[in-house]
């Protein structure tokens, strides 16, 4: 399928490796020149040197913490006017609601809540003026299927989750749409930090944590970047623009809801 947006221009936060790279490589594929950022320099460059190699697009990289103001300005001045925005940033550690301070909240917020409405609110203006934009942010399905261990993460997305509930119904009149992508166990690196809790905490193998948690999802495996990729570059695409607001699982099925 022609996704109709050869030539547009997207950043993609946090996309050197995992879920971000698996979007950027969608869309570069889709003919998206990238502005690409990540934390880590050297793989960033090296990722970026891959996707334009492989896919003929520019790709720009842009090396800074997109949850800091410094690092949020670095890339919207390398980026200039985009078309398309892909949110996304690593989730706070898991842990135990009573160990909580108000700091580890605060950090959470900035991470996974305010950086993200930060960059909409940098970015959309000059979409709506153009006419046609994009906006994904990924998320968790941890917001439709609270996990306990994961509370900062919880209450930060859903926060997130609210926000677009409203903004994405006041821009879509403007031909710009704003969804979420709720991922549920990929084979990542946030995978394997999780992974390697339950190895520590229990005493077992990594292959046995992993077997044990691919035996609660139907589709009995993790998902793969590539394929939550594609689904981003679609709701990215021309064909999406009636999809508004909604949020997304890609969840092999793990989140038992009827709706």
């Amino acid at each position: 399928m022609d996704l109709g947006i050869r030539g547009k221009k997207a950043i993609v936060c946090a996309g050197s490796k995992g879920l971000g790279r698996g979007c950027a490589e969608a869309l570069a594929e889709a003919g998206v020149d990238l502005v690409l950022n990540a934390r880590g320099a050297e793989a960033l460059a090296e990722t970026a040197n891959e996707i334009e190699a492989r896919y003929g697009v520019t790709v720009i990289p842009v090396a800074a913490d997109i949850t800091t103001p410094e690092g949020r300005a670095a890339v919207l001045d390398a980026a200039g006017e985009v078309d398309i925005l892909v949110n996304n940033a690593g989730g706070p550690p898991p842990g135990l609601w009573s160990d909580w301070s108000r700091d580890d909240f605060i950090k959470a917020l900035d991470g996974n809540m305010l950086s993200p409405i930060a960059m909409m609110q940098a970015v959309m203006p000059g979409m709506m003026a153009r006419g046609w934009g994009r906006v994904v942010n990924i998320t968790s399905a941890a917001v439709r299927a609270p996990i306990p261990q994961l509370g900062l993460s919880n209450a930060a997305r859903a926060g997130l989750t609210g926000f677009v509930a409203g903004t994405a119904r006041q821009v879509a009149h403007a031909g710009v749409t704003i969804n979420n992508m709720l991922p549920g166990i990929h084979a990542t690196d946030r995978a394997d930090a999780l992974d390697g809790a339950v190895v520590r905490a229990e005493g077992i193998s990594l292959d046995e944590a992993r077997t044990r948690r691919a035996a609660g999802i139907p589709a009995r495996r993790y998902g793969t970047a590539s394929e939550f990729g594609a689904m981003c570059a679609f709701l990215c695409s021309q064909h999406a623009g009636f999809i508004v607001g909604q949020n997304i699982l890609v969840d092999g099925g793990a989140a038992n809801q009827t709706m």
